[in-house]
């Protein structure tokens, strides 16, 4: 049946909402802060971590808030909504949406992300909390890892498919009374059995029948959402236990690259849906956890040159992702998982494919996205969620921690806000996760407590400059700069207004003085560093291309449908 989406209809993305519950029993009494008990992830933890954790409960409600008081009706959860997939965590989000789904007649559509569900029999995780008195506590679901300062909760225990989709399946998963139209690559059956397909091992002695959670559903008449379970189990070679957690390579880093090798009756089933939705004159939207283009649109393939194999260039797209999708017919897709800001394009006027990078709501620059669809045209427009007030009751257990431990106060507990926050735990994150797992260490050893004028000095001498023409070096650390560079990375425009002017002056000096195409690094600091600040330029530029708002337009009858 032909029947186009009439009017405008709104939709809301939020991308790796990472709920971590504060209320959740795990088996022990949690930090006490004004009478009140928190289930609360210790700093130490945190500041090692590309997301937080405690503050994801307030701002996953204050963007439904934000969703209902706009008048909403329809929200993708583009995977990872949950901290690690916690049995606890998993259902206490459940009742939230829920609870929001009961008051405000509001629909969610979710994807699974790597975070949610693993494998086909789940893992045990560990995490680190803060006890009754602030120190640290680990807590786990393998009774194997029983200590006598290790609790072991059952409620820690992330599910496989199709144990772990359950608590979200009124959340698109199966089908609904509602829905015009639901459908899997299998056909019209929601059964966990009839949605399976086979992989093995390269040695081919491991084989499993897995489950896949895709999903094509037309909530209202004339739009379809395209929903891509991209979740890839890829089994290694060797013997292990029947579907145990070793015997898989994550899917962290697999992604689309690895959709191509395991999963291609994907491409077949969105190839189908493609057609269908062109000759039937639907408004098609596209959406999976990981990225189909790489979403910093090249800015960071200096990236590899300086650190060599990080997680952005393992979990970058490659080109084979983009002929595929785009022989697919796919023309718009929104992507989570890299908690980046960004905007790709690739193709020709006849085979044109976007991908919309949401960022997070836990990492710098914590925001979702809004999408306004009317038929020919869709706009997506960006909800920022930095102005968020700061939750002092984690404050003060953070600053317990501090005590205790001896260490001094860190700049994200004077927050202003909670977009300052995440800036300052950006800069955490540098000294305790980047120079520790990525950079290499000569070149740590050799910035890490300078200036950005002590740094630059050796350029200055050999292009015979002065060091008054670079203001504010002086005065500016390394460490701060380093730290405006991976917010520029990864929040694009959203980063600009949280950079002082006077800083991003002197970065775009620093990039077109002493920046070079990062086509080689022959290992010296200087090449390093040239290379460094090109990239900071590139981010620059990015940034400054970017906006706030976007309006595509979409496939109708009368274009082309791929063969």
């Amino acid at each position: 049946m032909n029947i186009s989406l009439h009017g405008s209809l709104e939709i809301a993305v939020i991308a790796d909402a990472h709920f971590h519950d504060t209320k959740a029993d795990f088996g022990f009494a949690g930090v006490e802060v004004d009478g009140q008990r928190l289930t609360m992830r210790s700093w130490s933890d945190t500041r090692q971590s590309t997301r937080v954790f405690n503050e994801s409960a307030d701002t996953l409600l204050a963007a439904l808030d934000q969703v209902a008081e706009r008048g909403i009706r329809h929200v993708v959860l583009l995977g990872d909504y949950t901290d690690d997939g916690q049995r606890t965590t998993t259902e206490s989000l459940r009742r939230i949406l829920t609870a929001h789904s009961q008051s405000h007649g509001t629909a969610f559509y979710a994807l699974p992300g790597n975070h949610d569900v693993f494998g086909p029999q789940g893992r045990h995780h560990k995490k680190e909390f803060l006890a009754t008195e602030g120190r640290p506590l680990s807590v786990t679901s393998d009774p194997a890892l029983r200590r006598d300062a290790v609790v072991v909760s059952e409620e820690m225990y992330c599910e496989g498919y199709p144990v772990g989709l359950r608590p979200m399946g009124e959340f698109g998963y199966f089908r609904r009374p509602q829905y015009l139209h639901w459908e899997t690559p299998f056909g019209a059956s929601d059964a966990d059995a009839d949605r399976r397909y086979w992989v093995a091992s390269p040695d081919g002695r491991n084989r499993y029948q897995l489950m896949d959670a895709s999903y094509l559903v037309e909530p209202v008449a004339g739009l379809w959402l395209l929903m891509i379970d991209a979740n890839v189990f890829e089994p290694l070679g060797g013997n292990f236990v029947d579907g145990e957690e070793a015997a898989f390579i994550d899917s962290t880093s697999g992604g689309w690259n690895a959709m191509l090798r395991t999963k291609g009756f994907i491409l077949d089933w969105i190839a189908d849906v493609s057609r269908r939705a062109r000759r039937q004159d639907k408004t098609l939207l596209a959406f999976s956890h990981y990225p189909a283009l790489d979403p910093f649109d090249g800015a960071s393939r200096a990236e590899s040159l300086l650190f060599g194999e990080t997680n952005v260039v393992r979990r970058t797209p490659g080109e084979a992702v983009e002929d595929a999708l785009r022989a697919a017919g796919v023309t718009v897709h929104f992507s989570g998982h890299l908690h980046v800001e960004g905007l790709t394009q690739r193709g020709t006027e006849q085979t044109p494919l976007t991908n919309i990078a949401v960022p997070s709501l836990v990492a710098f620059p914590p925001a979702f996205k809004v999408v306004r669809a009317t038929g020919q045209n869709i706009q997506v427009d960006t909800v920022e969620m930095s102005g968020l007030p700061i939750n002092t009751r984690l404050v003060q257990s953070y600053l317990k921690e501090a005590e205790i431990s001896g260490e001094a106060r860190d700049p994200a507990f004077s927050a202003v806000n909670y977009g300052n926050f995440l800036k300052q735990h950006k800069r955490a994150l540098v000294r305790h996760r980047y120079f520790a797992k990525e950079w290499p260490a000569r070149i740590v050893d050799v910035i890490r407590d300078k200036t950005v004028l002590d740094v630059i000095a050796q350029f200055l001498a050999t292009k015979d400059a002065k060091s008054s023409d670079y203001e504010g070096a002086a005065e500016l650390s390394m460490l701060d700069l380093i730290a405006d560079w991976y917010c520029l990375r990864q929040g694009a425009w959203l980063s600009l207004p949280h950079i002082e002017p006077q800083r991003l002056k002197l970065y775009r000096l620093l990039a077109s003085n002493f920046g070079r195409d990062a086509n080689r690094h022959d290992g010296s600091v200087q090449s390093f560093l040239e290379i460094f600040f090109a990239a900071l330029g590139l981010f620059l530029d990015r940034a400054e291309g970017g906006s706030p708002s976007l309006t595509l337009r979409m496939p109708t009858q009368g274009d082309s449908v791929p063969a």
